[in-house]
């Protein structure tokens, strides 16, 4: 529940990515790739996520897709609910890593059937509340949520007023984050950066200022690397306790990261659905791509190409035999 989701513009969505106008309100359904579904046609079409983890799968499944397996691959970029729309709908193949979304499974996978599963990605995701690990041990009572209330006014910003600030991505990610600051009675104000590449930019600013901040945030993600922070405890994730959006007072659960497939790409996509149920990799994998796009300013398709030319022995398992 990606709750990412789960990661947008200038950094992450690259120029390799299929521009598209619109806000996350836009209905991105009605945008079909031109390849999806072709009768005939040796291609793939497939969603790629706003965040730069899901970027780093995409890419080197395209890039082992045109170059080992010969097809044709179209990206189209669509939020996280829509996307499960227009994968139900065949507008895509394949969503490459979901971070979870009940309600989407339960009408798409288990009733409509329009959909299947594809497979775990290999790597789990865990969202929660970060602090920098700099202020974590000079304040380390700062890790239980318990205490958030006494340092509020340290993470005062000019968007948050008289409240410290809980710094969110994009609006379009599934968050709980509102909720939690009103069930937890906690003096925190939610706002919103508007991307996963605005909300890093912040938290390098913060950083190189060394100053305190609390923010939504995400494992894995390469920042992490650039950036040592420190998770906050929030109430133990317990099976249900948030099955309700509006009375939810948990943390995030630790989610096995999946692929989804339209349901007939699945039975007669031929290699290319074979090679994606296939794709497989871990969270170190993924973070060196990622960090390759991300802070190294390499193109997705380069960035694919370095880590395949470097790792072939794991790579080669993915393909039909």
């Amino acid at each position: 529940m990606r709750v990412r989701t789960r990661v947008m513009s200038a950094v992450t969505a690259t120029g390799a990515l299929l521009a598209l106008s619109g806000c996350g309100a836009a209905d991105m359904t009605k945008q079909a790739s031109p390849y999806a579904n072709a009768a005939g046609a040796k291609t793939v079409t497939l969603s790629v996520q706003s965040w730069v983890g899901a970027q780093a799968d995409v890419a080197v499944a395209e890039y082992l897709l045109k170059n080992e397996l010969g097809y044709r691959v179209d990206k189209v970029q669509i939020d996280e609910v829509p996307a499960w729309d227009a994968l139900s709908q065949g507008r895509v193949d394949a969503i490459m890593e979901d971070w979870g979304h009940p309600d989407q499974e339960q009408r798409y996978v288990k009733d409509k059937k329009t959909i299947v599963p594809g497979g775990d990605v290999g790597v789990t995701g865990h969202i929660g509340w970060y602090v920098p690990t700099y202020f974590a041990e000079k304040h380390p009572d700062v890790t239980n949520w318990k205490n958030l209330n006494k340092y509020a006014d340290r993470f005062r910003t000019s968007e948050s007023g008289d409240k410290g600030q809980l710094m969110d991505g994009s609006p379009s990610y599934v968050t709980n984050d509102k909720a939690l600051v009103a069930n937890l009675d906690l003096d925190f104000e939610v706002v919103f950066a508007g991307s996963e590449a605005a909300q890093i930019t912040q938290i390098e600013q913060f950083a190189k200022q060394k100053k305190p901040f609390l923010t939504y945030w995400y494992k894995p993600q390469w920042l992490f690397e650039k950036v040592p922070m420190t998770e906050v405890r929030l109430p133990a994730y317990k099976e249900g306790c948030d099955a309700d959006p509006a009375k939810i007072k948990c943390a995030y659960p630790h989610t096995p990261l999946q692929k989804y497939f339209n349901a007939d790409f699945a039975k007669n996509g031929g290699k290319a659905a074979e090679f994606l149920r296939n794709f497989r990799w871990s969270e170190a994998d993924q973070n060196e791509v990622s960090l390759l796009i991300a802070d190294k300013k390499m193109s997705p398709d380069d960035a694919a190409k370095e880590w395949i030319d470097s790792n072939e022995s794991k790579w080669r398992s993915w393909l039909p035999k």
